[in-house]
């Protein structure tokens, strides 16, 4: 039986997988990542509508660290691009951990906060808190990140009791399962904003993915959830190797799986309901980025959680540019963007059979 889970992990042998610590190896890849994440990020603050050098971007960033900004230049930087950029970031970092969270729990690549029906409950929950919240003071004291994290909780966890066979959760009944659910999300969503057209006008752009509305105040939001997403999907680094080689030996093994499994579902729901909350329903990150980490560097969660997310926050940071300069100056939604690159790669999964 060790064998066989010893050829499922892949590259890594069985005792690296389960040594505590960082990954040998993983400073060269962290750092080249790192690199592009920050090279992408400079170039999409200096890239719209108006578009600022890159030498006056690395000044205008020079003096808003001082404190000494001046002048409409400074202004476009500080308060629109700095925000938005970040907040991308941010948010792919969450979608790719929460992706790299579900697939290691699932033990399979196809899982993703997309595909789980996750991300509908959540924008189920904070469109809710959008449209009714004025009218319904309730709903206006509970918030919209509770209400997201309630709305997508609940859609996984119905996900998995709906594709549950026994002690199994086959690959098919949970993609189905999720196709269904997310639609019923959706369909209530649409519900929602329409028992409201007014106020529901500026919550379908938002519902479609979008950074445009991003400001300093909605990163300080979301970041907090992220942040505690990172840190506790990466402690869980070394049970998510154990968890590989199938729950009966991870438990002889001495960890507790079923309370880890559940733990680390309701990390991973809280990391994709704050992104939903600030960005609307941005899929496939969460698919693409830890299942591309994990052909290209192994299966080793100690190096592919960090990657993952700082790959995340780099493919969105770049999937957001070009939302806004395909088209320009009209923008199109993020979800496009991913979708389009997201869906084939699905498909190309599904037709490879790698989770089966």
């Amino acid at each position: 039986m060790a064998r066989s889970g010893n050829k499922r992990l892949g590259r890594l042998p069985l005792p690296r997988l389960l040594q505590f610590g960082v990954a040998s190896g993983s400073l060269a890849p962290l750092l080249v990542s790192a690199t592009a994440l920050v090279l992408i990020s400079v170039l999409a603050v200096s890239v719209g509508s108006v578009k600022i050098p890159l030498t006056e971007v690395f000044a205008s960033l020079s003096r808003g660290l001082m404190g000494t900004t001046d002048g409409v230049q400074d202004t476009i930087v500080w308060q629109v691009r700095v925000p938005r950029v970040l907040l991308a970031a941010v948010v792919g970092s969450a979608l790719a951990l929460a992706g790299a969270g579900y697939q290691g729990v699932f033990r399979n690549p196809l899982a993703d906060p997309y595909l789980l029906g996750a991300s509908s409950g959540a924008a189920f929950g904070a469109a809710s808190i959008k449209v009714l919240g004025a009218s319904v003071p309730l709903l206006a004291r509970i918030g919209v990140p509770v209400s997201a994290f309630g709305c997508a909780l609940l859609a996984v966890v119905l996900v998995i009791a709906l594709a549950r066979q026994g002690p199994r959760v086959p690959l098919t009944n949970l993609i189905l399962a999720g196709a269904v659910l997310g639609s019923v999300f959706t369909a209530a969503t649409s519900f929602v904003m329409l028992s409201d057209p007014e106020r529901a006008t500026g919550v379908l752009s938002w519902l479609l993915g979008s950074f445009g509305t991003a400001s300093w105040t909605k990163l300080a939001a979301v970041t907090p959830f992220v942040g505690v997403a990172l840190v506790a999907i990466s402690t869980a680094s070394r049970a998510l190797n154990l968890l590989q080689l199938g729950e009966k030996q991870a438990a002889q093994l001495g960890l507790p799986v079923e309370a880890f499994k559940y733990g680390l579902i309701a990390v991973a729901t809280l990391a994709t309901a704050a992104a939903v909350s600030v960005a609307g329903i941005i899929g496939f990150v969460g698919l693409l980025v830890p299942h591309a980490v994990r052909l290209a560097f192994g299966p080793d969660h100690r190096l592919l959680v960090p990657l993952a997310a700082v790959l995340g926050a780099a493919f969105l940071v770049a999937a957001d540019l070009a939302a806004r300069t395909v088209i320009a100056p009209a923008e199109l939604p993020i979800g496009v963007i991913t979708a389009l690159i997201g869906g084939p790669f699905f498909l190309y999964l599904l037709r490879r059979g790698r989770a089966l």
